[in-house]
């Protein structure tokens, strides 16, 4: 009989997931191959995989076991496949900007007149999210992948959800404003759906935290005891030297996020690692990986101390540092032994469904 391994918040078992995902590559010709493998401590593996003919096609993937590990990496090579991730920096040539479409078969190029922004881009309420002050013009928003504008503006089209309305984002506030952030890939639509909206709480929770200085609760020893496996690998962590500090990240029970911070006692510089999913095993699983995804247990002393300038730390460089490789600085408030939130025991553990 074939073995079926199923974990939580996926909606196949591994081996199916793993499967599908290898011969759909392979139909179309792309040669993806584990590059490196790390396991530091039990339970947390990561995996860097990439195209042997292309490596700088890459991803990387994490998880509480090999097959949960190279599930997550393929399943990132499709996020930045369909969302065209790979490429996002790079001029595409002559042949890709004059094809029939550049980035997506139902994209629309919006043209300019007199140099007024187009109509049908956005609505109202975006538009004065994304410019309030109305100082965009249209050769600001030119789709940099396919030329300096001579089509005019590409948008491509979101469905809001919340009342199924078509609305066009040009694709270049997409890649200036929210690179990978919010791009998901799952055996269903609607586990793609919760690994986008757990990716996108993740993202603000952390940089609100950090901004402000916020100092999380810790976790109980008796809420940890729940999860043998996380407990193992964070003793595992601190039987090699580093202190850690287990913190609920919900702020007060609103977002499903956690945060697990590293602190090194040999030269006093932390790393604090943040992970989201409605389900709290989930969450805090996915913290751990990412704490030590790519990274072996000698690679964890490139971090800064803490510091107390707090203009330094909510700086845009600074939350951007911790966006690419969480190597930013983080503000002495954020270690305060008198946390702004209490501890909330939260759990939203459900079906994607």
């Amino acid at each position: 009989m074939t073995e079926q391994t199923f974990i939580k918040g996926k909606d196949r078992d591994l081996e199916t997931s793993i499967t599908t995902m290898r011969n759909t590559l392979a139909a179309f010709g792309f040669d993806v191959e584990e590059a490196s493998w790390l396991n530091p401590v039990s339970y947390v593996y990561s995996v860097h995989i990439r195209d042997t003919t292309c490596p700088l096609m890459f991803t990387n993937g994490k998880g509480s076991s090999e097959k949960a590990c190279l599930a997550s990496a393929l399943g990132e090579y499709f996020e930045r496949l369909s969302c065209n991730y790979f490429f996002a920096d790079f001029y595409l040539g002559e042949q890709h900007s004059q094809a029939e479409f550049v980035h997506y078969p139902d994209e629309r190029w919006f043209i300019s007149e007199n140099g007024d922004m187009p109509e049908g881009l956005m609505d109202e309420g975006l538009w004065e999210h994304f410019d309030p002050d109305r100082a965009l013009t249209p050769d600001k928003l030119f789709d940099t992948n396919s030329g300096s504008g001579e089509r005019g503006i590409c948008a491509v089209p979101y469905i809001r959800q919340r009342d199924h309305e078509t609305l066009y984002f040009p694709v270049n506030v997409i890649g200036n404003i929210y690179v990978s952030n919010g791009m998901s890939a799952g055996n269903t639509q609607n586990e793609a759906r919760v690994q986008g909206l757990s990716e996108v709480f993740e993202r603000y929770v952390k940089n609100h935290i950090i901004a402000e200085g916020i100092s999380l609760p810790e976790v109980p020893k008796h809420v940890l005891d729940r999860f043998p496996k996380i407990k193992m690998a964070l003793s595992e962590l601190e039987k090699h030297g580093y202190h850690l500090k287990v913190a609920d990240a919900s702020l007060g029970g609103q977002y499903p996020v956690m945060n697990v911070t590293l602190i090194n006692p040999k030269d006093g510089s932390v790393f604090a690692s943040f992970g989201a999913h409605p389900s709290f095993e989930v969450a805090l699983e996915r913290t751990v990986t990412e704490l030590l995804q790519g990274r072996s247990l000698d690679q964890l002393d490139v971090f800064h101390p803490p510091i107390f300038d707090m203009e330094e730390v909510a700086s845009p460089q600074n939350l951007e540092m911790h966006f690419i490789d969480s190597s930013g600085y983080i503000s002495y408030d954020f270690f305060r032994k008198s946390p702004d939130y209490e501890f909330f025991d939260w759990d939203h553990d459900a079906t994607t469904r």
